[in-house]
């Protein structure tokens, strides 16, 4: 990890830079506290500067929503309403800007993770859990630790899965099951009695292999690229007493061996992640989709069946041609079962205020039910 360095009444200070999504470390750090307007925060920012909040830990907080509202004053000139993926192409463009503007105020952790704020609250157990144990004083950016805090409450409370009649917890960095439609259809496709064993891919949270076992499959092997995840779906699998029944393992995609069921959901949008979290929703190169497709055949046994759920966001938005996964399918020599399909039922799919709301509300999920030619 690399540090940061910054002058404080007159003596030259360090700390560990810690940034989850790789950012680099600033290059100019000053002080600030209760005394500067966000006026003046802003045009700071906008030269360059990465400010070190020293103030009261809730007046930090209103200095990044203030922030983000003079970041959302002069949006750039949006594209032409028809072109879904220019529009997307903008709004990623307009929110690495916001995030970037919003990543520049600064907090700094101590030795054990407190907090040398007023009002601060204790974020020890957060940081904990997100980063390991304690080991030296750091400094992140204010936006991230409010992820760590809001990620934890998730991780504490849980998230009621109605397919799986019962709370997943997810971890810091894990995508959360709030989009529930993947879950239904795999908790409505038809599923074979004589199905004994089951590959879960890129298990997240472990949601999919949990429901897997409610519905009767003895043997379950859930994988994941994400060492948070691993320890995310074996933490889950316990706690809803499937730990003997769900096998988790990884870094990989595929387990050793054939299953007779291959569920895979991967993530539905190409593009590059920034973050653990992020890997729940941006695919590089199509890399999962692609490997899942390509080497299904031999990871499957004879009579065996692979779902792929996958929502066509993509190919709405123009990032995918609206024939790549049947192509893909049929050169990997896999033939359609049968489909499932869905439409969203998420709060964004009928938010009119989105610059994407005609794509989200077009859009549709699909469980593919495969078998090998």
């Amino acid at each position: 990890m690399s540090t940061i360095a910054w002058t404080e009444d007159h003596s030259l200070h360090t700390a560990r830079w810690h940034s989850e999504n790789g950012a680099p470390a600033p290059h100019t750090v000053t002080t600030a506290d209760d005394r500067l307007s966000a006026d003046h925060a802003y045009r700071r920012i906008r030269a360059g500067e990465a400010l070190l909040w020293q103030g009261d830990y809730n007046n930090g907080r209103q200095l990044l929503q203030a922030l983000g509202r003079r970041a959302d004053r002069k949006p750039a000139k949006k594209p032409a309403t028809g072109d879904l993926g220019a529009l997307y192409e903008h709004e990623r463009i307009r929110r690495r800007t916001r995030a970037g503007i919003l990543g520049s105020l600064l907090i700094r952790l101590g030795k054990g993770y407190e907090l040398d704020l007023r009002r601060a609250p204790d974020v020890a157990a957060a940081c904990e859990a997100a980063y390991g144990p304690a080991d030296a004083e750091r400094v992140v950016t204010f936006t991230e630790l409010l992820g760590v805090v809001s990620a934890y409450r998730w991780q504490q409370q849980g998230v009621e899965v109605p397919a799986l009649g019962a709370r997943v917890y997810p971890g810091y960095g894990v995508f959360s099951p709030t989009r529930s439609e993947y879950v239904d259809l795999v908790a409505d496709a038809p599923l074979d009695p004589e199905i004994r064993t089951a590959f879960d891919l890129g298990t997240g949270t472990g949601v999919l292999a949990a429901l897997l076992a409610t519905r009767g499959v003895p043997e379950i092997v859930a994988t994941d690229i994400n060492p948070r995840a691993l320890r995310c779906a074996k933490d889950n699998a316990e706690r809803l007493g499937f730990g003997r029944t769900i096998a988790v393992t990884g870094p990989a995609l595929y387990p050793p061996g054939r299953a007779d069921l291959v569920v895979c959901n991967p993530p539905w949008l190409p593009g590059v992640p920034t973050s653990d979290l992020e890997r729940g929703v941006y695919d590089q190169d199509q890399s999962m989709l692609t490997e899942f497709a390509r080497d299904l055949r031999s990871h499957l046994t004879p009579q065996g069946e692979g779902w792929l759920v996958l929502s066509d966001l993509a190919e709405i938005l123009g990032l995918r041609p609206a024939d790549h996964i049947p192509r893909l399918l049929d050169d990997s020599g896999l033939y359609v079962l049968g489909k499932l399909t869905t439409r969203p039922r998420h709060p964004r799919a009928t938010d009119r205020d989105d610059p994407l709301a005609a794509a989200r509300t077009a859009e549709t999920t699909t469980l593919w039910r495969l078998r090998a030619r």
